[in-house]
């Protein structure tokens, strides 16, 4: 599995937009991405105009593909109106331990 986190921040005033974009994204990829596993996108409650990115890719060609998809290719060609592209930070981590379980 390819666990990555990553933070990217909403442009002044474009909040709204930010998360409207985000869900169209998450939705997209959970109807057509069946090697991401979780598509996770937070918003910062200390700094409130940061998302924080949780993905988690079943292998490198499902982590590859979620690049060449076609939603992918739009976000990329318009994430400067809405998102400052200069801020993402993208990072690949390792398990160490824990776990997850669904909500009761």
């Amino acid at each position: 599995m390819i666990v990555e986190l990553a933070r990217l921040k909403i442009k002044p005033g474009k909040g709204a937009e930010a998360e409207q974009a985000l869900r169209e994204m998450a939705e997209a990829v959970e109807a057509q991405e069946p090697g991401v596993l979780v598509y996770l996108s937070h918003r910062s409650q200390k700094h409130p105009s940061e998302i924080v990115f949780f993905e988690i890719y079943a292998d490198e060609d499902a982590y590859s593909a979620h690049f060449e998809t076609p939603h992918i290719v739009r976000w990329k060609a318009n994430l400067g109106p809405v998102f400052d592209p200069g801020s993402l930070e993208v990072e690949r981590v390792d398990r160490v331990t824990g776990f997850s379980r669904p909500p009761a």
